[in-house]
């Protein structure tokens, strides 16, 4: 072969892998834990899904809509896996608000998973990229995209026998509507090309109007509920399993037994009626109930004691979890600037943003253990989306709602204290701006803003001035007619300092 095309072919390639957002594939590790339904559950619902997925002579389309905490990602992550290990998967994209995605990267991720699965494709996409040098741009057309690295190599396989599936998960989640919609008219209108084998798209998202009407006719529309009686006696497995896990995890490392059987058959029937077919709400109970350093016959009590006249109620779990803090309310401004940032980050980086209140991000992460993931290692990241709904609703949150613009005011605190210290992390640098436009003014932020002016903004002048910036000047003039806007705003500046930096 020869060289010089396969320096070329490689550097193609390269290129691809250099965007692809891998948090956007199902089983990569940035999921783990992985979200895949426990074993024997929701056996109908992927029976149901599969015998679509087995037909040989139609494109079918299905869209799995439910509210959030339903089980949409668990049963797509399932049939994922095993899709995958039929070798049927053309590829996946699952949206996360634990990740920073963007929509330009959803086409050549789904290319990239194609050449693997099938290997045969793959010189087909690579001599694309080679043939268009802005083929992989994020200003490219998503249509040429999709013609050139998944519609054309999928032609190649036009004689296969089996069918191929490519899974859109929680497309409403990141994405603004006006692109999921488009999204979805990309792919179905793509993929019904006849010279393409036989390809069927899983789309899942909540039930939104705004989707179900960009939806092909013809979708098959699958919509799981609260009161499913599957999805109840599913729950009530999981239930089961993880309480049992529970006591026996309490007596090996607290050398305490609690009763066998535990709980009572009354407070895992109340349990049980609490969670009804809402499978967050049964994961955020066991997370709350088998919290390391708790006594779990104190913590089930906790969650028993307030009497509900509906089950699925995840906006009442979430108000008891936060009630057993020691200040709540301190806590849940914590909780919402975690909520608000432009991008999740470590706990070191979180610690270094959060400085002045350091101790309270601490007692944060151990009050709300339940439904906030850190290890010390990965992203401090919420466990669901539910919560973030949750807190951003006076309504659904009530005491302990946390108005928007305080949570930007907080961080965009956090990113000028930041600067003032000469912190080397990077986070302020991305978001300060973003979190001063939403913030409210309060005097705080003022009188940062002016000390950033004075202080921190002369320093970068003087430095640009003197070759030891590194910023190039068209960003420093950027920097600099912002926060002047922002000063002038509020009305925080002296004129004295508007003069000085005019």
């Amino acid at each position: 072969m020869d060289v010089a095309y396969l320096s070329s072919s490689n550097g193609a390639w390269k290129n691809l892998c250099n965007i692809v957002d891998h948090s956007g594939i199902f089983d990569s590790e940035t999921h783990q834990p992985y979200s895949r339904c426990m074993e024997n559950t929701r056996v109908t619902l992927r029976k149901r899904i599969t015998q679509f997925l087995d037909q040989h002579d139609v494109h079918t389309r299905i869209w799995l809509s439910g509210v959030a905490g339903v089980g949409k990602t668990s049963v797509a992550f399932t049939i994922a896996e095993e899709m995958k290990a039929a070798q049927r998967l053309v590829g996946t994209f699952f949206f996360s608000h634990k990740h920073s995605q963007r929509a330009a990267a959803i086409i050549p991720t789904i290319a990239y998973q194609l050449a693997l699965a099938f290997p045969c494709v793959r010189d087909v996409i690579v001599k694309a990229i080679e043939n268009d040098d802005s083929l992989l741009s994020p200003g490219k057309s998503h249509a040429d995209q999709t013609r050139e690295l998944v519609i054309k190599p999928l032609q190649t396989l036009q004689f296969r026998q089996k069918p191929c599936v490519i899974i859109i998960d929680a497309l409403d989640e990141c994405l603004p509507l006006e692109e999921a919609e488009r999204l979805i008219t990309l792919l179905t209108d793509a993929l019904a090309d006849p010279d393409l084998p036989v390809i069927h798209v899983i789309f899942t998202s909540r039930p939104k109007e705004c989707i179900r009407t960009t939806m092909p006719s013809g979708v098959h529309e699958i919509i799981l509920t609260t009161r499913d009686e599957d999805a109840i006696r599913d729950i009530r497995s999981f239930l089961r399993a993880s309480l049992d896990k529970t006591r026996k995890i309490h007596a090996a490392v607290l050398s305490q037994s609690l009763p066998d059987p535990w709980p009572l058959e009354d407070e895992f029937e109340t349990l049980a009626f609490k969670a009804g077919g809402l499978f967050i709400y049964a994961v955020m109970a066991i997370n709350f109930i088998s919290a390391a350093g708790h006594h779990p016959q104190e913590r089930l009590d906790v969650l028993l004691c307030e009497k509900s006249t509906i089950g699925a109620d995840i906006d009442q779990l979430y108000r008891q979890i936060i009630a057993t803090s020691e200040d709540p309310l301190a806590h849940c401004r914590v909780l919402a600037s975690i909520i608000n940032l432009s991008k999740p980050l470590s706990l070191a980086a979180l610690q270094d943003l959060f400085n002045a209140d350091v101790q309270s991000l601490a007692a944060t992460l151990k009050a709300f253990s339940p439904f906030i993931l850190n290890d010390g290692v990965g992203n401090v990241e919420i466990h669901h989306s539910s919560l973030r709904d949750f807190m951003s609703d006076p309504l659904r949150s009530k005491q302990y709602h946390i108005n928007v613009a305080h949570a930007h005011e907080h961080l965009a605190c956090c990113c000028l204290d930041s600067f003032l210290r000469h912190s080397s992390d990077h986070y302020p640098y991305l978001a300060w701006d973003r979190h001063i436009f939403m913030a409210h003014p309060s005097s705080k932020l003022r009188n940062l803003l002016s000390l950033f002016a004075d202080k921190t903004l002369r320093y970068w002048v003087q430095a640009a001035r003197d070759g030891q910036f590194y910023v190039r000047s068209s960003a420093l003039f950027e920097v600099t007619e912002a926060c002047y806007t922002l000063v002038t705003a509020l009305n925080i500046v002296c004129q004295e300092t508007r003069t000085n930096y005019g």
